[in-house]
């Protein structure tokens, strides 16, 4: 079998390696001639450990290769980016773009699956474009949806042993899909329909938008009540039935701070908690610029100097390099726009470089100084000593005591 994985990013790139790796010759197709370039060479464009010396091992077998425009294949997975509009408003194009591209190349008995994060009804949708463009496949290829939940960081575990869902167009499009993950998937595959399964995706994000909300707005809470919202949580989650999160700076990632909207825009009267949940996470990035903007003001009025401010963190997760959405990198931004002049050293230590903000070695930003802003809980991070000599504020536990 030849499988065609539109989309070389943080779960098309992963998902093609594995897939190569168990016996299918597989061709990734990026519309990033530089990702398709790399990925030739053996070498990784996302941080993902253990998964470059898998990659170098299918290159050099033959079993995947990398190209700009997708091949004959026999299964065709979109595994391209599904963003949001400016009014929150899900945009399919990228789904739809890379489906006009594989068109010319299907034939009878293919299988097509989207793995993309996407609304309700985009399957439906893509179904009705193809079979318009080409009538005559109709009921003749196999057509599903099936989406990827793998934490970033344990990417290569989560791929081959967590559980798939799997929604057909009908019965033998679902058989179909299902003896394809059967090749590489050692989790259970659970049987369903399209809508069902796109409808699972944006649930499960949105469940942890909830209870992300949750420990948020505790952490607002605790600090207006002068209680330590960490030892708080701690104490509750003694009790056997509760189970609160961590708070942090906001959310980010691809999918838990996307997705809900995915659900508010085409239930907007319906989805109340959703909606509100995203709203406190939003606000919660809002709120720490304005504490880091405040504790900037306090010390220059207390030592007639301006401070030098660290800004620890800009992925949207701890120990990642991938900055989507990220809080973190709102919160730099804005405190940088708010303050001219200002000394704000930025650190980062999972990017080499980044085009906007001139990234700052940990250790050296610590020292250097004044005000310590934790945004996100990198490992490294865990390793420093919490001096009484500098500001700290730690939004994501660092310092927990």
């Amino acid at each position: 079998m030849k499988a065609c994985f539109m989309g070389l990013g943080y779960i098309g790139l992963p998902t093609a390696i594995i897939a190569a790796k168990h016996g299918i010759q597989v061709v990734g197709v990026d519309i990033n001639p530089k990702v398709v370039e790399m990925t030739n060479q053996g070498k990784l464009h996302i941080i993902e450990p253990g998964m470059e010396d898998m990659l170098q091992e299918v290159v050099k077998t033959g079993s995947l290769k990398a190209a700009t425009v997708p091949e004959v294949s026999d299964a065709y997975f979109m595994v391209v980016p599904t963003p949001f509009k400016g009014n929150h408003e899900p945009d399919i194009s990228y789904v739809e773009a890379a489906t006009r591209a594989v068109l010319p190349l299907l034939k009878e008995g293919d299988l097509y699956v989207i793995e993309s994060t996407s609304p309700v009804g985009t399957t439906d949708k893509m179904k009705d474009l193809i079979f318009s463009e080409r009538p005559e496949l109709t009921d003749k290829i196999y057509i599903a949806y099936c989406p990827e939940r793998v934490l970033p960081g344990n990417v290569i575990y989560e791929l081959i042993h967590n559980d798939r869902v799997i929604g057909g167009m009908d019965d033998s499009s679902t058989d179909k899909a299902i003896s394809f993950y059967s090749q590489f998937v050692q989790g259970t595959l659970h049987r369903t329909n399209c809508k069902t399964a796109e409808m699972c995706k944006l649930t499960e994000n949105s469940s942890r938008d909830v209870q992300i909300a949750f420990a948020n707005e505790l952490s607002l809470i605790c600090d207006k009540a002068g209680i330590n919202v960490w030892e708080l949580i701690n104490l509750a989650n003694k009790h056997p039935r509760v189970n609160i999160l961590q708070p942090g700076c906001g959310v980010g990632g691809h999918c838990i701070a996307v997705d809900p909207y995915f659900i508010t825009a085409e239930f907007p009267m319906e989805s109340k908690i959703i909606g509100q949940a995203r709203e406190i996470n939003n606000y919660k990035s809002f709120w720490c610029a304005e504490k880091v903007q405040n504790e900037m003001l306090k010390f220059e009025l207390e030592h007639h100097r301006k401070p030098c401010v660290a800004m620890m963190g800009l992925a949207f997760k701890p120990n990642i390099d991938d900055l989507r959405e990220s809080p973190a990198k709102y919160i730099v931004t804005k405190v940088m726009q708010s303050c001219n002049n200002a000394n704000i050293l930025v650190v980062e230590p999972n990017v080499k470089e980044h085009n906007v903000f001139k990234l700052t070695d940990y250790k050296e930003a610590y020292e250097k100084a004044d005000i310590i802003v934790f945004l996100t809980a990198h490992e490294p991070f865990k390793n420093l000593d919490c001096r009484e000599d500098k500001v700290i504020l730690d939004f994501c536990g660092i310092f927990k005591k």
